[in-house]
Order: structure tokens, then C-alpha cells, then sequence
């Protein structure tokens, strides 16, 4: 299949293979507004979104889940909604407290923010401090959700080069998280992201106390040199951990990283992997629910750019598969969305999760303006996509949007689109049908749990 080849080839013209393999709704492009869906996929619901947050650059971000809630970011705050009805999710609370790009978690009553932008200082009335991050604030904000109908901000802690993401590890006894802090880097001539920033920030939040979260360790990520151009920072964008493995992947920007985290404040590199011909932005990562393989996601552009395109091979922009085996990875395949896009629309790969089928390695991932895609990996030679769900562009010409993030979370595939807000996609299918058996009491994409027990 088109698009699922460790061969680059020749680019895909439209009407190939690759811009028809699974496209089971109407042919041809899309009309501005207009939705479609594989036969097995459906849109159970979309809710927009609210003021303050449906103003131009007020863009829906990431997902964080736990019982009957979901937890949505954006650069203005974030939402909670009650989902026991997916069909009909009901706003609970907002928070409004600008920061890019509010990436979101949640552990027990305490949520965290990712601000990766100079601001006036850490309160959620703070504004923008254009310049050095030296001259700003910028790091972790901590919400106590305790009452999730009023969300009370508790704390924050600054990290080096700001936080763009951040990934939740919590301790054996359950007395401590630990969050694994990214962020772009370096900045010359600032003292707060100095040359070179190979290292990430972990900081140490005592859940009885998180007033008293520090930072505790810097700890380098990067065994042997690590690529830079003026196309690639440094450090790492996102950090998957598998605790139950003893085990993370950092997908950080030039390379991919394998660590050992046995001692989540002491992680050791295992392996170091890149790919200069055809990755330019390691993004991110997930795991195969028995860590024999890892999935790596190439953000070609930025999430701003159109890579869906004819024009840019289907090695580029997408995914990369790679076996695990004795501790370490080898490249088999990779995979990308198959529906040819327009021009102006932004679509590269994006935010990912598994959806939980013993003994299947199936994936859901968002691709903006490309939608979303329900994609199978299980023979991690020959990925294939099995559903999708779409809408046409935005508007005529260029535009940013689409899903930012695409998770399946008991029963349900949610997609925070940037715009649109809040979409809720159910699918009908024998492969995933056994997935809605599975039930989760909480879920943060970047910290994987095993369901094959």
C-alpha cells in the first residue's frame, strides 16, 4: 500500500494509490465546512468553542482524561467537560490563564499546564513578555481539581527554555509525580537557555504538598552528538514514558532517544536514533502495549505547513516504525495518512494514542487539517489505515487547523481540533470493537499503561 513503504519512491500524483487507498466517502476534494468519514467511522458530536476561547488564536491544544471527565487545553486555559454521555459532553468549569501552549495533564487532584512562552510573571494574569525568556516567566503551572467545578491555581515552577510539553510519572507510593519537562532550545546569550540545552528539567511535585514542586534534575539525553541546524533545535519536544517497562522514548527534534528510567530522577540513554534523510522534527512517540515496538512521528514544518501533499513523499511528515527487541530499535516502516490534502491545508503527523485491543497494535492519530486517522501497525512492516474521519479546509487558501490531538478514551475517540473545539468520533469496526471493553479511571497519552493483562 501507497504510503506505508521503508522505499521513499516517487511522489504520489493524485489518483494514485496513495490519495485513494481507504477514502471510502465521497471522492475528490473537499468543500469548506464539509465532513467525511470511513464507513465505520461516525461523528457522534462537536461542541465548539466558548468565549474566551473561540477568539482567532485561541487554538484548542491537548487532552487529559480521568472518570467521567476530559480535560481540554488551550492557549487562553483549558475546559473540563463531563463526558458520561459522549454524545453530549456538558461544560463543568473554564479556566482562563493564557500561556502557549497549555499542553495539560492530570494526576489524582492536580493538573498541570506547559507554558512555553516568555510571560509577565506565572499568574493566569499575566501577559506576554516578547524578548529573552530571561526576561519572562515560563515553566509548569499546578491547579489543585479537586472541585473540578472551580479549579484553583496552587503553584508553578520555572524550567530552562520554558515547558512545551511535559510527561507525568508518578511514584511507586503514590506520594510523588515526577514530570518530565521539554522544550526547545537553545536561545543565544540567555542565561536561562544557554548553548547548548541537551538536557531535559525534571521536576519533583510532593502531591500532599505542591507548593513545595522544584526543579531536581537536569539530566543530559544524548549520548553522542546531537543534530542541529537552523531547521532543528535542541532538546526534546515530547517524552513518552512506560513505567510499568521501566522505559521512555523522547522524540527530540534531531533524534530519537530509548531511556532507561528504572530511577525516574537518574534516566540513562539506552539508544540513540536519527534519521537525516527523512525526518526533519522528531515529535513524539508511543509504544505498542508490549514494548516491542515504538512508533516515532516526524512534525515536517512545524504543524503549520501542508506536507500531505503529492509534492512530499510519504516518508516525510509521518511516522516511522521501529522493532524493540533486546533493548534495542530497529526501523522497519513507515506510515502516513493516505488521503491526498489541499495546498493551504496544514496536515503533517501529529498527536497519537493506541487504542486498547489485546493482542493488535492500532493506532489513532491527529493530522490538523488531515484529520484523523485510524491506523494498524501490527505487522510493523506493513502498516495500514482502517478509518478515518475529516473535514474540508477552513477557507479558501491557507489556514491553520484541523485536530491537534486524536486519543481514544473509554469507548470513544476524542479529537481537540484547534478550532472547531471538541470532536467525539465513534467507530464500528471488528478489529477495535474489543476496545470498548477496556476501561481506564484516568489517562495522560504520554505516560503508557499495559491493558494486554
Amino acid at each position: 500500500m501507497a504510503g506505508c513503504t521503508a522505499d521513499p519512491g516517487p511522489a504520489a500524483k493524485p489518483g494514485s494509490a496513495r490519495s485513494q487507498a481507504t477514502s471510502q466517502g465521497t471522492p475528490g476534494a473537499l468543500a469548506v465546512g464539509e465532513v467525511r468519514t470511513s464507513a465505520n467511522v461516525k461523528l457522534l458530536t462537536n461542541v465548539r468553542p466558548a468565549k474566551p476561547f473561540d477568539g482567532e488564536e485561541s487554538w484548542g491544544t491537548d487532552l487529559a482524561f480521568q472518570g467521567d471527565h476530559v480535560f481540554v487545553g488551550n492557549y487562553e486555559g483549558f475546559t473540563i467537560y463531563d463526558i458520561r454521555d459522549p454524545a453530549k459532553p456538558v461544560t463543568v468549569s473554564q479556566v482562563v490563564c493564557p500561556g502557549g501552549q497549555n499542553d495539560i495533564s492530570v494526576s489524582g487532584d492536580l493538573l498541570f499546564l506547559s507554558i512555553d512562552e516568555p510571560r509577565s510573571d506565572e499568574s493566569c494574569a499575566s501577559e506576554e513578555a516578547p524578548g529573552q525568556p530571561d526576561e519572562g516567566w515560563e515553566g509548569i503551572r499546578i491547579f489543585d481539581i479537586k472541585n473540578r467545578a472551580k479549579p484553583r491555581y496552587v503553584s508553578s515552577v520555572a524550567t530552562a527554555c520554558g515547558s512545551h510539553t511535559h510527561t507525568t510519572i508518578p511514584s511507586d507510593d503514590g506520594k510523588t509525580v515526577y514530570l518530565y519537562v521539554s522544550s526547545p532550545g537553545p536561545i543565544p546569550d540567555s542565561k536561562s537557555c544557554a548553548p547548548p540545552h541537551e538536557t531535559i528539567s525534571i521536576v519533583e511535585v510532593p502531591v500532599a504538598e505542591p507548593t513545595s514542586a522544584k526543579v531536581v534534575a537536569e539530566p543530559m539525553v544524548f549520548e553522542k552528538g546531537h543534530k542541529r541546524d537552523e531547521m532543528v533545535a535542541g532538546g526534546c519536544h515530547d517524552i513518552t514514558a512506560y513505567p510499568e517497562k521501566d522505559l521512555a522514548a523522547a522524540a527530540c527534534f534531531g533524534d530519537g532517544v530509548l531511556l532507561d528510567i528504572a530511577d525516574p530522577v537518574r534516566p540513562k540513554v539506552l539508544q540513540q536514533v536519527s534519521d537525516e534523510k527523512n525526518f526533519s522534527l522528531w515529535h513524539s512517540a508511543t509504544f505498542s502495549d508490549d514494548a516491542s515496538k515504538i512508533v516515532f512521528t516526524d512534525e515536517l514544518g512545524g504543524g503549520g505547513t501542508a506536507t500531505c501533499d503529492s509534492a512530499t513523499p510519504v516518508t516525510k511528515g509521518g511516522n516511522a516504525i521501529y522493532d524493540l527487541k533486546d533493548g534495542k530499535l530497529t526501523l522497519r516502516s513507515y506510515f502516513k495518512m493516505p488521503r491526498e490534502q489541499g495546498k493551504g491545508e496544514n496536515c503533517v503527523a501529529h498527536n497519537a494514542s493506541l487504542i486498547p485491543v489485546e493482542g493488535k497494535d492500532i493506532m489513532v492519530q491527529a493530522w490538523y487539517q488531515g484529520g484523523v486517522s485510524i491506523w494498524d501497525f501490527t505487522d510493523s512492516g506493513k502498516p495500514k489505515e482502517i478509518g478515518f474521519f475529516e473535514r474540508g479546509p477552513l477557507k479558501e487558501g491557507d489556514s491553520f487547523g484541523g485536530s491537534w490531538s486524536a486519543y481514544y478514551y473509554n469507548g470513544q475517540i476524542y479529537s481537540s481540533d484547534i478550532t472547531h473545539g471538541l470532536d467525539v468520533i465513534d467507530i464500528d469496526d471488528p478489529l477495535t470493537d474489543p476496545a470498548k471493553r477496556v476501561r481506564m479511571e484516568d489517562f495522560n497519552v504520554q505516560t503508557q499503561r499495559s491493558y494486554g493483562k
